[in-house]
């Protein structure tokens, strides 16, 4: 009976992989201030519709090629760079931005998580069945229902799955209503792709396997829609360039430069043809003509921020640092509530290694850290700002935030404590933080310690 119980349990186990395990892929968060703030644009009065503070839901930009958005616990809304460049207008990405929004506020992750306990039990019942037979003498029945006993699950999972995408469906079109826009881009995007649900899951989209879709859940959406008194709301041209440009961003840095230069040949002098050929010229470390692209671009519009981000970008990444310092200055004068425009600027300064501009450097890094406190890039900046002037304890501390805004709790305590020892001042803000870290990071590897065990 020990024997048989240590079989059972492997099975079961076996199975639990084959329910549950998820292929990773490669695939990296990007930060672009230009991007994150057209989708916060999307999104935000969404969000003020579901009756969610927006400082509360957090918007990442992945770089994968592929369609696909997702939401994961603790709020948190992930958006592929592939999904943006699909969407032919800013509705249709608004209609996603909302459907996601309507997971989130209807607290569908944390009954997922329980849809998915539901799913182990029939998927368990099922292996018990099929191991009874087994014992029973009735082998070829038995391994009949181990082989479906998957599907049981699988079954159950999807059951609830479509549940909560109808509900999430209808949510969308609710918020959008709400904010007297239309939910017709949301169906747009779906009968756009109503072909996916006559692959097999391995070749549909990654959005479409995590969200299923039907005719009918399209027909059903469609009649919503089509009750919309915001039906025919048009997107403002100011929503419209946004996207156009951010197309024009992200394939310039995505794509092979050649492939850039196709899209946008030169005979195409549109802003977004020039934006995305200045990112392919200083990718093909062409810097005059990047330059020369960037600088028709600001002679245009000499109050975009993000055309001197760009320019920084070229010259600082072309080893000339102390000719970015100019345009990044200007980036953030422009838009001084951007963190990463000021951390970019802040980094050029401190390379340049005057007393003047570490001095500058560390006033805007502490600002841009005012606004996002887990920037660990931001933090490694500031230490060296610190180092420059001599203060090792600040230095160490700003090494102890970085750590620990990176999820590395032993580098974390280490340089925590090293802080406190060389000279942070007792009971002042930044010694209470280094305890607090210290504190935190031992309670963190403790806990993973008893999990290891």
């Amino acid at each position: 009976m020990t024997r048989l119980k240590s079989i059972l349990l492997k099975v079961i186990a076996v199975l639990m992989m084959a329910l549950l395990a998820i292929p990773a892929q490669a695939q990296s968060l990007i930060r672009d201030t230009e991007i994150e703030e057209t989708l916060r644009a999307y999104t935000d009065p969404i969000l003020r519709a579901a009756n969610l503070q927006s400082s509360s839901v957090d918007l990442y930009l992945v770089n994968d090629p592929t369609l696909n958005a997702f939401v994961t616990r603790g709020q948190n809304i992930f958006v592929h760079t592939g999904l943006i460049l699909e969407a032919q207008t800013p509705n249709q990405l608004k209609g996603v931005l909302a459907h996601e929004t309507g997971h989130i506020a209807a607290g569908h992750l944390v009954r997922r998580d329980q849809g998915n306990k539901s799913a182990y039990g029939a998927m368990l019942i099922a292996a018990g069945l099929g191991i009874a037979a087994i014992l029973a003498g009735e082998g070829q029945a038995g391994a009949a229902i181990l082989a479906g006993s998957q599907q049981f699950a699988v079954i159950d999972v999807l059951a609830h799955s479509r549940i909560n995408e109808a509900s999430a469906d209808q949510a969308a079109a609710n918020y959008l209503d709400i904010t007297g826009q239309s939910p017709e881009g949301l169906v747009d995007f779906f009968e756009k792709f109503r072909y996916q649900e006559l692959l097999s899951n391995g070749r549909r989209y990654p959005y479409f396997r995590g969200h299923p879709l039907s005719s009918d859940r399209i027909d059903k959406l469609r009649e919503v829609v089509d009750e919309s008194p915001y039906k025919d709301i048009k997107d403002t041209p100011e929503e419209i360039e946004a996207l156009i440009m951010a197309h024009a961003k992200l394939i310039g840095f995505i794509d092979a430069p050649q492939t850039v230069f196709s899209k946008y040949p030169e005979t195409d002098t549109s802003k977004p043809g020039r934006y995305a050929r200045a990112v392919a010229h200083y990718r093909a470390a062409d810097l005059p003509s990047a330059l020369k692209e960037i600088n028709s671009l600001i002679k245009d519009e000499p109050d975009n921020p993000y055309f001197y981000e760009l320019k920084g970008q070229m010259l600082y990444e072309s080893g000339k640092g102390a000719q970015a310092i100019v345009p990044f200055r200007e980036a953030v004068r422009l838009k001084p509530s951007a963190p990463l425009l000021q951390i970019a600027l802040g980094q050029t300064l401190i390379e340049k290694d005057t007393p003047e501009s570490v001095a500058e450097a560390i006033k805007i890094l502490k600002s841009a850290l005012q606004k996002e406190t887990t920037n660990g890039f931001a933090w490694y900046q500031l230490s060296q700002g610190y180092d420059r002037i001599d203060q090792p304890a600040l230095a160490r501390y700003a090494i102890a935030e970085q750590a620990f805004a990176t999820g590395d709790y032993q580098r974390a305590k280490s340089f925590a404590l090293r802080a406190q020892q060389e000279g942070l001042v007792p009971h002042r803000a930044q010694w209470r933080r280094a305890s607090d870290i210290i504190v935190i990071a031992e309670t963190q590897l403790a806990m993973r310690k008893n999990r290891r065990r």
